[in-house]
Formats: structure tokens, C-alpha cells, sequence
């Protein structure tokens, strides 16, 4: 291990926002452990050549105990953690059969309560865990990933085309994630640990052609954010570039949550 690098955790960093993360911390001399509880993606991101400084862990983040046993194997291995980003999150777009459960009044407690375990408690549980061992090291920093959702509601009529609603879940936990924030940061202050969140619009990932261009025509900019578009923004709340920055929360939309 190169004993220069700073340790950046990354939670659900097998998804498509986590790798781009991992990629972002990478190039500012981070090694990251990435925490995620879907086996087949850790064994595919682990061949994948791109990343060549990162450790992977198999943990479920709703789990408080496991956390705490994830957090033993890592310090076994790595004297400090530097950095906390909880991204983790459930994919909470429904597919067309789930109709029904999208909407307010079909809300399946089930699903609100897996989102908001994933989205949300698993973030807090995280953050104490390895907050505690930042607060004994008098440095750290935390970044919560979040959405511009977290200051605007949902649009239904962008999903009304494919016949579903953007359920409930996402705008709680990210709401909730921008409150997290603010609690931690005036909380540890003075042990040198800032606490942020990021809050970016949409990703261009190939979705459908006509929520592309109805999203599109909601964001001043005209287009939704690309796969570089955030890792500047990234890369400068994780690093000391931020040094004076803490319990904000860093919205990167294109324009979308200001008109």
C-alpha cells in the first residue's frame, strides 16, 4: 500500500455515480475502499483495469453490526480513514408493472422502508461508525451525495409518459441526507471534520428518449449533466481545496432547481 495516499470510503460505489466517484478520487491521490453488498458487481468493478487503487468490501449498510465488522477488517488493514462518502442509494424509479406502488396512495411501506434503510440510516449508521474513529484523528470529511431533489419535488410529468411517478422514498431520504449534513457539521466542527452534501441533477445514461427531452426542457442549460460533468466538484469538496467549507449543500443541476 503507498502510505502517501489519504483512504476515501465510498458506500454503494459499484453503481454508475459510485464509479465515477471512485475515478474522481483516484486522480487526487486517494486509495478507496469501496463498500457495497452486491457481490457480482464487486467482482466485475474488481476486473475492471480502470481503477487500479481500490480495496472492495462486501457489506450490507443497513446492517449496524456489519458495518462495525467491515470497520475492524478496514482498520486491521489501513491505519486511517480520511474521507466518508455515502452514496449508497436504491434505484427508486418503478418499473411500468409496479405502477400501483409508485404512487402516494399505493405506497408499499415495504419499498419506503428499504429506501430509506439504503438511502438514509445506512448514511447515519456510517457516519458514526467511522465519524468516531475521524473524531479520535482530529480530521476528516464527509460527503453525503444527495439530488437536487433535495430542494426541489419531483416533476412528475417527466415519468408520466411511462406511466409511473417518482415515489416518495427519494424525496425523503435526499431531504433528509441535506439535514444529516447540517447536524454533523455544526456537531463536529471543532474536531476538524466537515461534513458537505452534493446535490447534482441527472446523469445522461441512455434513458428514454422522451424523458430526455422533457427533463432537457426544464434545465436552462438544455442538457443533462455528462458522465465529467461533476468530478471537479467532487474532487474539491474531498480535498483541503474546501478547507473552509462545512453543512453546505453544493447543488449542481445545470440551472434546474433555480426557476
Amino acid at each position: 500500500m503507498n502510505t502517501k495516499k489519504k483512504i476515501a470510503i465510498i458506500t454503494g460505489g459499484c453503481g454508475l455515480f459510485g464509479r465515477l466517484q471512485i475515478k474522481a478520487l483516484e486522480e487526487i491521490n486517494y486509495k478507496v475502499l469501496v463498500l457495497d453488498k452486491d457481490k457480482k458487481k464487486i467482482i466485475k468493478l474488481k476486473s475492471n483495469k480502470e481503477f487500479k487503487h481500490v480495496d472492495f468490501f462486501s457489506c450490507d449498510i443497513t446492517q449496524y453490526e456489519e458495518i462495525l465488522r467491515i470497520k475492524d477488517k478496514i482498520f486491521k488493514k489501513y491505519k486511517n480513514i480520511h474521507v466518508l462518502v455515502n452514496n449508497a442509494a436504491n434505484d427508486t424509479v418503478p418499473k411500468k408493472k409496479q405502477k400501483s406502488r409508485s404512487t402516494f396512495y399505493g405506497l408499499d411501506i415495504g419499498d419506503l422502508k428499504k429506501d430509506l434503510n439504503v438511502g438514509l440510516i445506512g448514511a447515519v449508521y456510517n457516519s458514526k461508525v467511522f465519524g468516531e474513529q475521524m473524531v479520535k484523528n482530529k480530521y476528516g470529511i464527509i460527503l453525503n451525495i444527495s439530488s437536487d431533489l433535495s430542494i426541489i419535488a419531483p416533476d412528475q410529468r417527466l415519468y408520466a409518459h411511462l406511466g409511473i411517478t417518482k415515489p416518495v422514498s427519494y424525496s425523503i431520504t435526499k431531504h433528509g441526507l441535506t439535514g444529516l449534513t447540517k447536524y454533523l457539521a455544526a456537531y463536529w466542527a471543532k474536531q476538524n471534520i466537515r461534513v458537505n452534501s452534493f446535490s447534482p441533477g441527472g446523469i445522461y445514461n441512455n434513458q428514454d428518449k422522451q424523458f430526455v427531452k422533457k427533463i432537457k426542457n426544464l434545465i436552462p442549460m438544455g442538457r443533462m449533466a455528462n458522465k465529467n460533468d461533476y468530478k471537479k466538484t467532487i474532487q474539491f469538496l474531498c480535498s483541503d481545496a474546501s478547507s473552509y467549507i462545512t453543512g453546505q449543500n453544493i447543488v449542481s443541476d445545470g440551472g434546474r432547481s433555480i426557476i
